[in-house]
Protein backbone atom coordinates (compact mmCIF):
# COMPACT_ATOMS: atom_id res chain seq x y z
CA UNK A 1 0.00 0.00 0.00
CA UNK A 2 2.71 2.55 0.84
CA UNK A 3 4.32 1.83 -2.54
CA UNK A 4 1.11 2.61 -4.43
CA UNK A 5 0.53 5.74 -2.37
CA UNK A 6 4.08 6.87 -3.12
CA UNK A 7 3.63 6.19 -6.84
CA UNK A 8 0.37 8.14 -6.88
CA UNK A 9 2.02 11.06 -5.11
CA UNK A 10 4.93 11.10 -7.59
CA UNK A 11 2.52 10.99 -10.54
CA UNK A 12 0.46 13.83 -9.11
CA UNK A 13 3.54 15.95 -8.64
CA UNK A 14 4.77 15.11 -12.14
CA UNK A 15 1.58 16.20 -13.87
CA UNK A 16 0.96 19.18 -11.59
CA UNK A 17 4.44 20.67 -12.04
CA UNK A 18 3.94 22.16 -15.52
CA UNK A 19 0.65 23.69 -14.46
CA UNK A 20 2.33 25.21 -11.43
CA UNK A 21 5.12 26.66 -13.56
CA UNK A 22 2.59 28.09 -16.01
CA UNK A 23 0.64 29.64 -13.17
CA UNK A 24 3.78 31.23 -11.79
CA UNK A 25 4.68 32.58 -15.24
CA UNK A 26 1.19 34.04 -15.57
CA UNK A 27 1.53 35.66 -12.15
CA UNK A 28 4.84 37.22 -13.17
CA UNK A 29 3.41 38.72 -16.38
CA UNK A 30 2.89 42.48 -16.26
CA UNK A 31 0.84 44.74 -18.52
CA UNK A 32 1.98 48.11 -19.85
CA UNK A 33 -0.50 50.30 -21.70
CA UNK A 34 1.00 52.68 -24.28
CA UNK A 35 -0.83 55.76 -25.56
CA UNK A 36 0.64 57.79 -28.41
CA UNK A 37 -0.66 61.06 -29.83
CA UNK A 38 0.87 60.38 -33.25
CA UNK A 39 0.76 57.46 -35.66
CA UNK A 40 2.17 53.92 -35.25
CA UNK A 41 4.53 54.48 -38.20
CA UNK A 42 5.73 57.83 -36.89
CA UNK A 43 6.43 56.38 -33.43
CA UNK A 44 7.72 52.93 -34.44
CA UNK A 45 11.45 53.62 -34.01
CA UNK A 46 10.83 55.21 -30.61
CA UNK A 47 8.70 52.32 -29.37
CA UNK A 48 11.35 49.86 -30.57
CA UNK A 49 13.96 51.69 -28.46
CA UNK A 50 11.56 51.46 -25.50
CA UNK A 51 10.97 47.73 -26.11
CA UNK A 52 14.68 47.02 -26.47
CA UNK A 53 15.53 48.70 -23.16
CA UNK A 54 12.75 46.77 -21.42
CA UNK A 55 14.19 43.53 -22.83
CA UNK A 56 17.61 44.45 -21.48
CA UNK A 57 15.98 44.97 -18.09
CA UNK A 58 14.35 41.54 -18.18
CA UNK A 59 10.84 42.31 -19.48
CA UNK A 60 10.12 40.28 -22.61
CA UNK A 61 6.89 40.26 -24.59
CA UNK A 62 5.28 36.84 -24.70
CA UNK A 63 7.08 35.76 -21.52
CA UNK A 64 6.49 38.20 -18.70
CA UNK A 65 5.29 41.34 -20.50
CA UNK A 66 2.15 42.38 -22.37
CA UNK A 67 2.08 45.69 -24.26
CA UNK A 68 -1.25 47.28 -25.21
CA UNK A 69 -0.74 50.06 -27.77
CA UNK A 70 -3.21 52.78 -28.74
CA UNK A 71 -2.52 55.68 -31.14
CA UNK A 72 -4.62 58.77 -31.82
CA UNK A 73 -3.25 59.14 -35.39
CA UNK A 74 -2.70 62.87 -34.79
CA UNK A 75 -6.37 63.39 -33.82
CA UNK A 76 -5.88 64.72 -30.33
CA UNK A 77 -9.60 64.77 -29.53
CA UNK A 78 -9.47 60.94 -29.57
CA UNK A 79 -6.95 60.79 -26.74
CA UNK A 80 -9.34 60.91 -23.73
CA UNK A 81 -11.33 57.97 -25.11
CA UNK A 82 -8.20 55.96 -25.86
CA UNK A 83 -6.82 56.72 -22.40
CA UNK A 84 -10.07 55.40 -20.88
CA UNK A 85 -9.69 52.23 -22.99
CA UNK A 86 -6.21 51.63 -21.57
CA UNK A 87 -7.35 52.28 -18.00
CA UNK A 88 -10.10 49.67 -18.48
CA UNK A 89 -7.38 47.08 -19.21
CA UNK A 90 -5.95 47.72 -15.71
CA UNK A 91 -2.29 47.96 -16.74
CA UNK A 92 0.47 47.85 -14.15
CA UNK A 93 1.98 50.96 -15.77
CA UNK A 94 0.55 53.49 -18.25
CA UNK A 95 3.19 54.85 -20.70
CA UNK A 96 2.17 58.04 -22.53
CA UNK A 97 4.01 59.41 -25.56
CA UNK A 98 3.80 63.19 -26.17
CA UNK A 99 2.30 65.96 -24.07
CA UNK A 100 -1.28 65.63 -25.36
CA UNK A 101 -1.28 61.91 -24.56
CA UNK A 102 0.11 62.58 -21.09
CA UNK A 103 -2.59 65.15 -20.32
CA UNK A 104 -5.20 62.58 -21.38
CA UNK A 105 -3.59 59.82 -19.31
CA UNK A 106 -3.41 62.00 -16.20
CA UNK A 107 -7.07 62.90 -16.68
CA UNK A 108 -8.07 59.24 -17.00
CA UNK A 109 -6.51 57.85 -13.81
CA UNK A 110 -5.19 59.10 -10.49
CA UNK A 111 -4.10 55.65 -9.30
CA UNK A 112 -2.40 53.72 -12.13
CA UNK A 113 1.29 54.71 -12.33
CA UNK A 114 1.97 56.87 -15.41
CA UNK A 115 5.38 57.24 -17.06
CA UNK A 116 5.51 59.86 -19.80
CA UNK A 117 7.86 60.81 -22.60
CA UNK A 118 7.35 64.27 -24.04
CA UNK A 119 9.20 67.32 -25.27
CA UNK A 120 6.99 69.75 -23.39
CA UNK A 121 7.55 71.07 -19.88
CA UNK A 122 5.63 68.97 -17.33
CA UNK A 123 5.59 71.87 -14.87
CA UNK A 124 4.08 74.47 -17.19
CA UNK A 125 1.49 71.93 -18.34
CA UNK A 126 0.42 71.33 -14.74
CA UNK A 127 1.10 67.59 -14.98
CA UNK A 128 3.42 67.71 -11.95
CA UNK A 129 3.99 70.39 -9.33
CA UNK A 130 7.61 69.54 -8.56
CA UNK A 131 10.33 68.10 -10.81
CA UNK A 132 12.33 66.55 -7.98
CA UNK A 133 9.36 64.89 -6.29
CA UNK A 134 6.30 64.74 -8.57
CA UNK A 135 4.15 63.72 -5.59
CA UNK A 136 1.40 61.91 -7.49
CA UNK A 137 1.00 58.96 -9.88
CA UNK A 138 2.90 60.62 -12.74
CA UNK A 139 6.60 60.80 -13.59
CA UNK A 140 8.73 60.48 -16.72
CA UNK A 141 11.08 62.16 -19.15
CA UNK A 142 10.48 65.79 -20.05
CA UNK A 143 12.36 67.63 -22.77
CA UNK A 144 13.82 71.11 -22.95
CA UNK A 145 11.59 72.31 -25.76
CA UNK A 146 10.74 75.75 -24.30
CA UNK A 147 14.39 76.51 -23.55
CA UNK A 148 15.69 75.05 -26.82
CA UNK A 149 13.16 77.01 -28.87
CA UNK A 150 15.05 80.20 -28.08
CA UNK A 151 18.38 78.57 -28.96
CA UNK A 152 17.06 77.52 -32.37
CA UNK A 153 16.03 81.10 -33.01
CA UNK A 154 19.58 82.19 -32.19
CA UNK A 155 20.83 79.61 -34.71
CA UNK A 156 18.70 81.21 -37.40
CA UNK A 157 20.29 84.59 -36.72
CA UNK A 158 23.73 82.98 -37.07
CA UNK A 159 23.08 81.21 -40.37
CA UNK A 160 20.82 83.91 -41.87
CA UNK A 161 22.23 87.14 -40.35
CA UNK A 162 19.85 89.32 -42.34
CA UNK A 163 16.73 87.58 -41.05
CA UNK A 164 14.55 90.17 -39.35
CA UNK A 165 11.37 88.14 -39.63
CA UNK A 166 11.09 84.46 -38.73
CA UNK A 167 8.02 82.27 -39.16
CA UNK A 168 7.10 79.84 -36.37
CA UNK A 169 5.20 76.78 -37.56
CA UNK A 170 3.26 75.05 -34.78
CA UNK A 171 0.15 73.07 -33.89
CA UNK A 172 -1.90 75.01 -31.33
CA UNK A 173 -3.97 71.89 -30.58
CA UNK A 174 -0.91 70.50 -28.81
CA UNK A 175 -0.89 71.65 -25.14
CA UNK A 176 2.93 71.74 -25.19
CA UNK A 177 2.98 74.39 -27.93
CA UNK A 178 2.04 77.48 -25.91
CA UNK A 179 4.99 77.47 -23.45
CA UNK A 180 7.42 76.75 -26.29
CA UNK A 181 6.11 79.68 -28.33
CA UNK A 182 6.31 81.96 -25.26
CA UNK A 183 10.00 81.06 -24.87
CA UNK A 184 10.61 81.80 -28.56
CA UNK A 185 8.81 85.15 -28.20
CA UNK A 186 11.06 86.06 -25.26
CA UNK A 187 14.16 85.21 -27.30
CA UNK A 188 12.81 87.19 -30.26
CA UNK A 189 12.55 90.36 -28.15
CA UNK A 190 16.16 90.00 -27.10
CA UNK A 191 17.62 89.47 -30.58
CA UNK A 192 15.42 91.34 -31.86
CA UNK A 193 13.40 89.37 -34.42
CA UNK A 194 9.82 89.78 -35.59
CA UNK A 195 7.84 86.54 -35.43
CA UNK A 196 5.14 85.34 -37.79
CA UNK A 197 3.13 82.67 -35.91
CA UNK A 198 1.62 80.09 -38.26
CA UNK A 199 -0.87 77.56 -36.88
CA UNK A 200 -1.19 74.16 -38.60
CA UNK A 201 -3.54 71.66 -36.95
CA UNK A 202 -4.02 69.06 -39.67
CA UNK A 203 -1.78 67.73 -42.46
CA UNK A 204 -4.03 69.13 -45.19
CA UNK A 205 -3.35 72.67 -43.90
CA UNK A 206 0.39 72.42 -44.50
CA UNK A 207 0.54 73.45 -48.17
CA UNK A 208 -1.60 76.56 -47.70
CA UNK A 209 0.26 77.52 -44.52
CA UNK A 210 3.60 77.47 -46.33
CA UNK A 211 2.14 79.40 -49.27
CA UNK A 212 0.88 82.20 -47.02
CA UNK A 213 4.08 82.12 -44.98
CA UNK A 214 6.25 82.46 -48.10
CA UNK A 215 4.21 85.43 -49.33
CA UNK A 216 5.28 87.33 -46.21
CA UNK A 217 8.91 86.53 -47.11
CA UNK A 218 10.44 85.46 -43.75
CA UNK A 219 14.20 84.99 -43.56
CA UNK A 220 13.65 81.47 -42.22
CA UNK A 221 11.18 79.38 -40.26
CA UNK A 222 11.29 77.40 -37.03
CA UNK A 223 9.19 74.28 -36.53
CA UNK A 224 7.80 73.64 -33.04
CA UNK A 225 7.84 70.02 -31.82
CA UNK A 226 4.56 68.19 -32.45
CA UNK A 227 3.69 64.55 -33.32
CA UNK A 228 1.48 65.58 -36.24
CA UNK A 229 4.19 67.79 -37.75
CA UNK A 230 6.81 65.10 -37.14
CA UNK A 231 4.64 62.61 -39.05
CA UNK A 232 4.67 65.04 -42.00
CA UNK A 233 8.44 65.56 -41.95
CA UNK A 234 9.04 64.60 -45.59
CA UNK A 235 6.25 66.90 -46.84
CA UNK A 236 7.48 69.75 -44.65
CA UNK A 237 11.00 69.46 -46.05
CA UNK A 238 9.76 69.22 -49.65
CA UNK A 239 7.46 72.24 -49.37
CA UNK A 240 10.16 74.27 -47.63
CA UNK A 241 12.56 73.47 -50.49
CA UNK A 242 9.94 74.51 -53.06
CA UNK A 243 9.64 77.95 -51.43
CA UNK A 244 13.40 78.10 -50.68
CA UNK A 245 12.78 78.63 -46.97
CA UNK A 246 15.58 77.73 -44.52
CA UNK A 247 14.18 75.70 -41.63
CA UNK A 248 15.43 74.86 -38.14
CA UNK A 249 13.93 71.74 -36.57
CA UNK A 250 13.64 69.86 -33.29
CA UNK A 251 14.68 66.44 -34.63
CA UNK A 252 17.41 65.32 -37.02
CA UNK A 253 14.76 63.29 -38.88
CA UNK A 254 14.03 66.44 -40.91
CA UNK A 255 17.69 67.05 -41.74
CA UNK A 256 18.19 63.44 -42.83
CA UNK A 257 15.31 64.00 -45.25
CA UNK A 258 16.77 67.25 -46.63
CA UNK A 259 16.01 69.91 -44.02
CA UNK A 260 18.66 72.50 -43.18
CA UNK A 261 19.46 72.28 -39.46
CA UNK A 262 18.20 70.49 -36.34
CA UNK A 263 19.08 71.00 -32.71
CA UNK A 264 17.56 68.82 -30.02
CA UNK A 265 17.71 65.76 -27.85
CA UNK A 266 18.62 62.22 -28.85
CA UNK A 267 15.18 60.67 -29.25
CA UNK A 268 16.26 57.11 -28.38
CA UNK A 269 17.75 58.31 -25.09
CA UNK A 270 14.39 59.69 -23.92
CA UNK A 271 12.54 56.43 -24.63
CA UNK A 272 15.26 54.37 -23.00
CA UNK A 273 15.06 56.56 -19.90
CA UNK A 274 11.28 56.07 -19.85
CA UNK A 275 11.75 52.28 -20.02
CA UNK A 276 14.05 52.42 -16.99
CA UNK A 277 11.32 54.22 -15.01
CA UNK A 278 8.73 51.64 -16.10
CA UNK A 279 11.08 48.93 -14.86
CA UNK A 280 11.61 50.64 -11.51
CA UNK A 281 7.87 51.02 -10.96
CA UNK A 282 7.23 47.39 -11.88
CA UNK A 283 9.78 46.47 -9.22
CA UNK A 284 8.05 48.50 -6.53
CA UNK A 285 9.09 52.15 -6.88
CA UNK A 286 6.41 54.85 -6.60
CA UNK A 287 6.07 57.51 -9.35
CA UNK A 288 5.76 60.19 -6.65
CA UNK A 289 9.33 59.46 -5.55
CA UNK A 290 10.94 59.38 -9.02
CA UNK A 291 12.19 62.81 -10.18
CA UNK A 292 11.33 64.00 -13.67
CA UNK A 293 14.24 63.01 -15.91
CA UNK A 294 15.77 65.50 -18.32
CA UNK A 295 17.82 64.55 -21.41
CA UNK A 296 21.57 64.95 -21.04
CA UNK A 297 22.63 64.76 -24.69
CA UNK A 298 21.85 67.21 -27.48
CA UNK A 299 22.89 67.16 -31.10
CA UNK A 300 23.32 69.79 -33.78
CA UNK A 301 23.01 68.38 -37.31
CA UNK A 302 23.59 70.44 -40.47
CA UNK A 303 22.81 69.54 -44.08
CA UNK A 304 25.39 71.34 -46.23
CA UNK A 305 23.79 70.11 -49.46
CA UNK A 306 20.60 71.92 -48.48
CA UNK A 307 22.53 75.02 -47.44
CA UNK A 308 24.18 75.12 -50.88
CA UNK A 309 20.82 74.70 -52.63
CA UNK A 310 19.49 77.65 -50.61
CA UNK A 311 22.56 79.78 -51.38
CA UNK A 312 23.59 79.88 -47.70
CA UNK A 313 27.10 79.74 -46.29
CA UNK A 314 27.09 78.18 -42.84
CA UNK A 315 29.54 80.08 -40.58
CA UNK A 316 32.58 78.12 -39.45
CA UNK A 317 31.64 78.84 -35.84
CA UNK A 318 28.40 76.89 -36.34
CA UNK A 319 30.06 74.05 -38.28
CA UNK A 320 32.59 73.55 -35.48
CA UNK A 321 29.75 73.05 -32.98
CA UNK A 322 27.95 70.49 -35.14
CA UNK A 323 27.75 66.87 -34.06
CA UNK A 324 27.24 65.83 -37.66
CA UNK A 325 27.51 67.56 -41.04
CA UNK A 326 25.74 65.99 -44.02
CA UNK A 327 27.72 66.83 -47.16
Amino acid sequence: MPFFRLAALVAALFFAAPLGVDAQQAERSVRVGILGAGTPAGTDRNIQAFRQRLRELGWIEGQNLVLDLRFADNKYDRLPGLAADIVALKPDVFFSVAAAATVAAAGATATIPIVFEMLGDALSLGIVSNLARPGRNVTGVSGFSPELGGKRLELIREIVPGARQVAVLSNRDNPATAPIVRAIETAAQRLPVQLDLVDVRTPDQLANAFKEMAQRRPGAFLLVADPMLFSQSQRVVEIAARYRLPGVYEQRLFVDQGGLISYGQFVDERFQQAAVYVDRILRGAKPADLPIERPTKFELVINLKTAKALGLTIPQSVLLRADEVIR
